[in-house]
């Protein structure tokens, strides 16, 4: 079940365990049972510390428990999977046996002992598919939870395996997290956010903290490539740097496969997104994350600091400001759009995809965005139905040529989405206009995946830098914004050319800037640097 490669690594990891661990299994005499089996048969193989025992005390089967050696059987408590936790989902199970087997996690001790401060009994289930990226971040932080403090429990289960559960419960999104059966978060969560969600007052010390900061002299806004170069940049520099994101690595997380970053033939996104993060926060560099910015506040004259206002209410302040803000799905805007989001409307093929098995769906969008979520779509739904509002696709003649050899795809283009249709809690339908001939149409259909391109995250900045008709920041050769002081770079500007390479260079070349620009206003009342001005230094090393 596991390449040797796969298992030559994990028999490595096993060396750092310090205790027993079982794996105590609740099986059936079904094919997934089969299949977990062998999976926890291997993975003892290759450890003396860890056994596989047989309880048969879940009625969730497949599924196993993580515990210490001896510990006593309780199906609600401590860490366990439902499925057999592959793809992904692999990274979780062998942290998950580490912590057991007294392995210390990463986490910060501010984050240890907030876990460790929950007095009441949690008892988490999470839905997941073992092709999402976004999953695993969750997964592993309520593993880390249930590993940490025995009050809390936690089950991962693979929503292809207990299909009745997932429409029983409506799930058509995943990660989707519930907390003693009732939903409690949809969609990648870290673990400060799952316990600010547990903690109502988490947010009010949060904002005084936020307040208490001393000024930057260079604030980035957005943690995706451009913001962590320009991070790594302004760090050398020995800048006093901070970054404030929503989330570190920004849509790089959602990336499946990324395969054109020179020098690296192949990654994932979420393993290049832990990468970038790593970098960052090997300098000296206050990174803060799980926040929006709500407001740029420019500084008014020479000597004043600009000011962030995040929509938690806090304000962080600097003599210079980067924003790297990206990019974010773009929505269709019509209506049962917004009702049915994670309720059959989604954005993303591989995480949601495997819920549709066997369903009718529809793909919007055809460029190669749309067109490759077809063809995945393709692999494992009854049909696929693509709409192109263009009289023709957009995509690359190879993803094309690949889309009409599968059976059970219809594309139709001069398609003009109108309304989704649903009763509130799943969709049931598409309508549709043909831009030719005005006719209106109906598909009867259960989920909608939106492939329509992408919006900068520039909507904060309204009124504060130019922006142009798309929204994005106008920005010229060096980075520069129409706000002195303020600099721009990645998916979130007017720069060509959206990729992961040229963010990178972006957000160096905005960090140099910034380095120029605070070198020339260095003295007493000196005024900002005008455009044109002569070319910052290389900062080369």
């Amino acid at each position: 079940m596991l390449d040797a490669t796969v298992t030559a690594q994990l028999k490595e990891h096993l060396t750092k365990l310090r205790q027993p661990v079982e794996l105590a299994a609740s099986l059936d005499g079904g094919p997934a049972s089969d299949r977990t089996a062998r999976l926890l048969d291997e993975i003892a193989a290759l450890s003396d510390l860890v056994r596989v025992v047989r309880t048969d005390d879940d009625p969730r089967r497949p599924s196993f428990a993580v515990r210490r050696a001896g510990a006593p059987s309780d199906p609600g408590a401590g860490i366990r999977f439902a499925g057999a936790p592959l793809g992904h989902e692999l990274s979780s199970l062998v942290l998950a046996v580490l912590w057991v087997g007294g392995h210390p996690s990463t986490a910060s001790a501010d984050v240890i002992e907030r876990i460790r401060a929950v007095d009441r009994d949690l008892r988490f289930e999470t839905y997941l598919s073992l092709s999402c990226q976004n999953c695993p971040e969750v997964v592993q932080a309520l593993n880390l939870m249930s590993a940490i403090n025995p009050r809390i429990g936690h089950v991962a289960i693979d929503g292809a395996v207990f299909r009745d559960e997932v429409e029983e419960r409506s799930v058509m999104a995943v990660p989707a997290v519930f907390l003693d059966g009732e939903p409690f978060v949809t969609g990648r969560s870290s673990i400060e956010e799952i316990l600010d969600r547990l903690d109502p007052r988490a947010g009010e010390r949060e904002v005084a903290a936020l307040d208490a900061r001393e000024p930057y002299d260079v604030l980035i806004v957005g943690g995706g490539p451009a913001g962590a170069a320009a991070a790594v940049y302004a760090a050398r520099k020995e800048l006093r740097t901070g970054v404030v994101a929503e989330r570190f690595g920004g849509q790089v997380l959602d990336t499946m496969s990324i395969e054109n970053f020179v020098s690296v033939p192949h990654t994932e996104g979420p393993a290049f997104g832990a990468a970038l993060e790593e970098h960052v926060r090997g300098h000296d560099v206050d990174v803060i994350t799980r926040q929006r910015a709500a407001r740029l506040v420019p500084a008014e004259g020479p000597g004043a600091l600009h000011t962030v206002e995040l929509s938690n209410g806090a304000s962080l302040r600097a003599r210079t400001v980067v924003l790297s803000t990206g990019a974010r799905w773009r929505e269709m805007g019509v209506p049962g759009e917004s009702e049915h989001r994670n309720r059959g409307v989604t954005f993303c093929p591989h995480c949601d995809g495997p819920l549709f098995r066997g369903k009718r769906v529809a793909v919007i969008g055809g460029g190669n965005s749309g067109v490759e979520a077809a063809i995945d779509l393709a692999g494992v739904t009854a049909h696929v139905t693509l709409l192109e509002f263009d009289d023709r696709l957009r995509a690359d003649e190879v993803l094309q040529r690949a889309l009409r050899a599968l059976p059970d795809v219809d594309v139709v283009t001069s398609a003009r989405t109108t309304e989704v249709i649903g009763d509130g809690a799943r969709v049931t339908g598409l309508a549709y206009e043909d831009r030719t001939s005005g006719e209106s149409h109906k598909v009867e259909l259960d989920g909608v995946f939106v492939q329509i391109g992408l919006l900068p995250n520039t909507d904060w900045l309204d009124g504060v830098v130019e922006r142009s008709g798309r929204g994005e920041v106008v920005v010229d050769e060096r980075g520069r914004t129409s706000v002195p002081g303020v600099f721009a770079a990645g998916d979130c500007t007017t720069a060509p050319y959206k990729q992961i390479v040229v963010a990178l260079g972006a957000g160096a070349t905005a960090a140099l800037s910034a380095f120029d620009h605070l070198i020339r206003s260095e003295a007493q009342g000196a005024e900002p640097t005008p455009a044109g001005s002569a070319a910052a230094p290389d900062g080369r090393a």
